[in-house]
């Protein structure tokens, strides 16, 4: 089967999995998502205390390798058994994610176009980019909600890890980008997006 892989980095709360979402509601059938969030590293061995303090927003933190070994599975029309990550507990979860292979097929995460041999996968490359302010609001927001942190952790972690590695790592990567956006809500980068994907699936369905 032939597929399209697009890849959606971005820094942390800047929307890139609104857009993501997006795209995948607009094709529910015809997109597989792979989130690199899930490949965090397994730290069970590691005490609760000392998890907590790991630098996640390092390229180091991440199992890239699986990541693109599951990558090139579904490009070869296999199904995947992608893992999931606790962010309660700091560390993989028991659960994994069944991934059919679909004509297409996004990569989303803030380091997704850090890694060479994961951006060489890649078809379309997308960064989303936002007002610093804005990001760590969105984050705050949703690490208290989500995940259990308190306001002070938060903040902690954004000064110590988040915002370094984000200039060190995240930020760089916009010039992998083949287009780069503000926001996840932006519609004409949508419709743009959008637009592309229906005349790849169009020509995939006239090859068959």
């Amino acid at each position: 089967m032939k597929c399209t892989v697009i890849g959606i980095a971005g820094g942390t709360g800047s929307g890139k999995s609104t857009f993501t979402a997006r795209i995948k509601a607009a094709f529910p059938d015809k997109v597989a998502v792979l989130y690199h969030d899930n490949y965090y590293k397994a730290h069970d061995n590691i005490p609760f205390e000392e998890r907590k303090t790991i630098n996640y927003d390092h390229p180091n933190s991440l199992e890239t390798d699986l990541l693109i070994e599951h990558v090139k599975s579904l490009k070869n029309d296999k199904s995947v058994d992608a893992p999931t990550y606790d962010f309660t507990q700091h560390t993989r979860a028991e659960a994994t994610l069944h991934i059919e292979p679909k004509p297409i097929i996004i990569i989303e995460g803030i380091l997704t176009l850090q890694n060479v041999e994961l951006v060489n996968l890649m078809d379309i490359k997308i960064f989303v980019e936002a007002d610093a302010d804005e990001r760590i609001l969105r984050r705050a927001i949703r690490d208290v909600k989500e995940r259990g942190r308190d306001l002070e952790g938060v903040a902690e972690q954004y000064l110590q890890t988040v915002k370094p590695m984000h200039y060190l790592y995240v930020e760089p990567t916009k010039n992998v980008a083949d287009i780069v956006i503000n926001s996840g809500m932006n519609d004409v980068a949508f419709d743009i997006v959008s637009t592309k994907i229906k005349a790849l699936l169009e020509e995939y369905k006239n090859d068959t």
